[in-house]
C-alpha cells in the first residue's frame, strides 16, 4: 500500500528538528535533491549542497541514529559492531564463496547514519597516486586524477591533535594533510608498549620494511604511522562530521531515518526522456508495511553503498534485462553492468603469544582493566580505547618481487609502481577473540592482498526488496590473491624474527601455527581468509560513450536523467587502500559536478 505522504504531512504539526524519526514529521513532500543512504558519501553531499541556502536536500537514512551508541563513539568497542549480529548492522551474508573452502561469511555493512563510517576500523589511508591516475586514464576524466583531487582531500580532512597531545613530529607529514576540513583525521592518542619496537624494526630490516613518514602522500610503500578518523578519543564519522552541529540545523537540509528505499520512480512516461524524480520507501520490516513517495525536482543522489546501491537500481528495473525478467521485475532501462565487477580485499590474520602481560587483549577477560581504561577515556579521551580497529597504530604496504609466481600468467594488477599487493597491520589488541583463548597475552598481524584480480557480483534473489541480495564478492577467486597472502604470511613471520622482537615474541599460535609446506599453508589461508568490508565497483565508472558501466564520469546514471550514484561502488577498480579516505575523496568532488550542473 503507498500512501500519499502530503495526506500524513497535513494532520501533524512540523517537528522543529531536521533529524527526523517518523515520516509525519517531514515538512513537505518536494526537495531539489533526493540523497539514498546516510553513510559516507550521502552525508558528505548533502552537507555540500546544503550550502546554498536556496537548495533543499533530504537523506533517506535505512538505519537509526548513531546518536549514544557507545560501540560507536568509543573506537576500541568497534568489535560488537562488525563481528556479530546487531541492530546497528545490515546484517548481511555472502553466498558461499568457492576460494574459502565453500565458507558462507559475515559481511558487516553500517545500519546506522554514517553508514559505514560509524562501525568501521577508522582507519584513514587514501591509496596511491596510481590509484587515483588510473581511475582518469580509464573514464577519460582527467578531474579524477590524483593531482586534481588535492583539492578535494583538503576539503574532507581536518588533521587533527591526538587527545593525548603527544609531540608527533616525524610521525606524519604536514604537508600532504588538509587542516580546515570537516572529517577529523589523527594519530594514536595512545603509544602502544611495543611500537617503539616496531620503529626498531624498520632499521633492522629496512629493505622489506622501509619507514615510511606518511602513507596517505600518494606513495604508500613502507610502514609508518597510522592514521584513523578519530578526534578527541572518539570516531570521527561522516554523520558526526558533515552532519555535525553546526550543519545538521540547516533549515534547507532534512534527515528522516529509519526510511528503507524499496525503488526509485521514472518520471511520467509521456516524457521522451528517461528520467527519475520519486523515491518508494518504508519505515516498516516487509514488503507488506506502508511505502511513501517523495520527489526530486532536480536529482537522485544513490548512495546506498556497494550493495545497496545495485540492490536498490535492480529493484527500480535498472539492469540486466533478463535477470530482472527471471524475477518478475520490469525492465525499465537495460543496464547489464549493474551489480557486476565486484571487488574486495581478502585478508589473513595471525596471532603470536608475547612475554608481557601490557596487552591490550587482556580486556576481553579482565572487567577491572576494563572499567580502568574506560574510566580514563570518559575523562580525557586518552588511553588504549582510543585506539582504532585491532588496536592498530603502524601499518604496512609492500609490493610482490617482480620474480614473484603471482605474475606467471597474468599481469601485474597494481595502478602503478608505487601501488602495494600487500597490507601487513600490527594488531596490538592480538586480534580475534574467535582465535584466542580466553587467557594469556597476544599481538596480532592482519596480511591483506589490495590488488585483487577477482571480481564478483551482487544479484537479486527475490523480487521483494526487503530480501537481501545474492553478495559474493569472489574472494580468492583467482590465484594471484592466494599467492600474496602467502608472500604476505611469510613476511608477517620475518618482521617478528626481527632482533627488535628478542625476549617478547614467544611462539606463533592459531591456524598457522604448524604449517610446515605451501600445501598446508595454502589450506590455512583457505580456511580463514575473511574480508576487510571494502567491496566496491558495483556501478563502476566508465567513459561517456562506452557500453559497459554503470555511470558515467560525472557519475550519472548512463541512459538516465536524474539520478547519480555517488559512493564506493563507482569505483572502476579498488583503491589499494581502505576504502572509506577514497570515498570521501570522490564524494568532495561529485558534490562540486552536481553544484556546477545546476548553476
Amino acid at each position: 500500500m503507498v500512501i500519499p505522504l502530503i495526506q500524513v504531512l497535513l494532520y501533524v504539526k512540523f517537528c522543529s528538528a531536521l533529524l527526523y524519526q517518523n515520516v509525519a514529521q517531514l515538512p513537505k513532500v518536494n526537495f531539489d535533491f533526493i540523497v539514498v543512504g546516510g553513510g559516507v558519501a550521502g552525508n558528505v553531499v548533502a552537507n555540500r549542497l546544503t550550502e546554498d541556502p536556496a537548495t533543499s536536500v533530504l537523506v533517506l537514512e535505512a538505519g537509526p541514529s548513531n546518536d549514544g551508541v557507545l560501540d560507536s563513539i568509543v573506537p576500541f568497542f568497534l568489535r560488537p559492531l562488525i563481528e556479530t549480529t546487531g541492530p546497528y548492522n545490515w546484517n548481511y551474508t555472502t553466498v558461499a564463496q568457492e576460494g574459502l573452502s565453500g565458507r558462507e561469511i559475515p559481511y558487516a555493512r553500517g545500519f546506522i547514519l554514517g553508514g559505514s563510517s560509524s562501525i568501521n576500523v577508522m582507519f584513514y589511508t587514501r591509496g596511491s597516486a596510481d590509484d587515483y591516475d588510473r581511475f582518469a586514464a580509464v573514464t577519460g576524466d582527467p578531474g579524477w586524477s590524483w593531482q586534481n583531487l588535492q583539492p578535494y582531500i583538503r576539503k574532507n580532512e581536518r588533521w587533527t591533535q591526538p587527545a593525548d597531545n603527544h609531540n608527533i613530529t616525524g610521525e606524519f607529514n604536514p604537508a600532504v594533510h588538509g587542516f580546515n576540513g570537516i572529517n577529523s583525521v589523527s594519530l594514536s592518542a595512545f603509544v602502544s608498549p611495543t611500537s617503539s619496537r616496531v620503529i626498531q624494526t624498520t632499521k633492522e630490516l629496512p629493505q622489506v620494511f622501509p619507514f615510511n613518514p606518511d602513507m596517505n602522500s600518494g606513495k604508500p610503500i613502507g610502514l609508518g604511522w597510522l592514521q584513523s578518523t578519530i578526534k578527541d578519543g572518539k570516531r570521527s564519522s561522516s554523520a558526526t562530521s558533515y552532519l555535525g552541529p553546526e550543519f545538521i540545523n540547516r533549515p534547507n537540509l532534512h534527515v528522516l531515518l529509519n526510511a528503507r528505499v524499496t525503488k526509485l520512480l521514472k518520471t511520467n512516461p509521456e516524457n521522451s526522456a528517461l528520467a527519475f524524480q520519486g523515491v518508494e520507501f518504508s519505515q516498516g520490516n516487509n514488503n507488506t508495511a506502508p511505502k511513501f513517495q517523495v520527489r526530486a525536482s532536480k536529482e537522485i543522489i544513490l548512495s546506498a553503498g556497494s550493495i545497496g546501491t545495485p540492490h536498490i537500481l535492480m529493484h527500480s528495473g535498472i539492469g540486466d534485462k533478463a535477470e530482472l525478467g527471471a524475477l518478475g521485475i520490469e525492465s525499465i532501462h537495460h543496464l547489464p553492468s549493474v551489480g557486476k565487477n565486484a571487488s574486495d580485499h581478502p585478508s589473513v590474520r595471525m596471532e603470536w603469544s608475547v612475554n608481557s602481560t601490557n596487552t591490550l587483549d587482556v580486556f576481553g577477560y579482565n572487567s577491572t582493566a576494563l572499567n580502568e581504561a574506560f574510566e580514563l577515556w570518559n575523562r580525557t579521551g586518552e588511553g588504549p580505547l582510543g585506539l582504532p580497529g585491532l588496536g592498530g597504530t603502524h601499518i604496512s604496504w609492500s609490493r610482490l618481487d617482480k620474480s614473484s609466481s603471482a605474475f606467471m600468467n597474468v599481469s601485474d594488477p597494481a595502478a602503478g609502481p608505487n601501488t602495494p599487493h600487500i597490507e601487513i597491520i600490527i594488531a596490538s589488541d592480538g586480534g580475534s577473540d574467535k582465535v584466542l583463548p580466553s587467557s594469556g597475552n597476544f599481538i596480532g598481524i592482519v596480511v591483506a592482498a589490495v590488488t585483487p584480480l577477482s571480481r564478483g557480483s551482487v544479484t537479486l534473489q527475490s523480487n521483494d526488496p526487503f530480501v537481501s541480495p545474492l553478495i559474493d564478492p569472489g574472494l580468492l577467486r583467482e590465484n594471484f590473491e592466494l599467492t600474496a597472502l602467502q608472500e604476505g604470511v611469510k613476511r608477517a613471520k620475518g618482521f617478528f624474527s626481527a632482533p627488535a622482537w628478542d625476549g617478547y615474541i614467544l611462539d606463533l599460535t592459531g591456524p598457522f601455527a604448524n604449517t610446515t609446506t605451501d600445501a598446508e599453508e595454502v589450506d590455512a589461508i583457505r580456511e580463514n581468509a575473511n574480508t576487510v568490508w571494502h567491496l566496491v565497483g558495483t556501478a563502476a565508472m566508465s567513459p561517456n560513450t562506452a557500453n559497459y558501466g554503470v555511470v558515467n564520469p560525472d557519475l550519472r546514471v548512463k541512459g538516465i536523467q536524474g539520478l547519480r550514484v555517488v559512493d564506493a561502488s563507482v569505483f572502476p577498480f579498488i583503491p589499494s587502500a581502505h576504502t572509506q579516505a577514497a570515498t570521501y575523496i570522490i564524494a568532495e568532488r561529485a558534490s562540486d559536478l552536481i553544484k556546477t550542473s545546476w548553476k
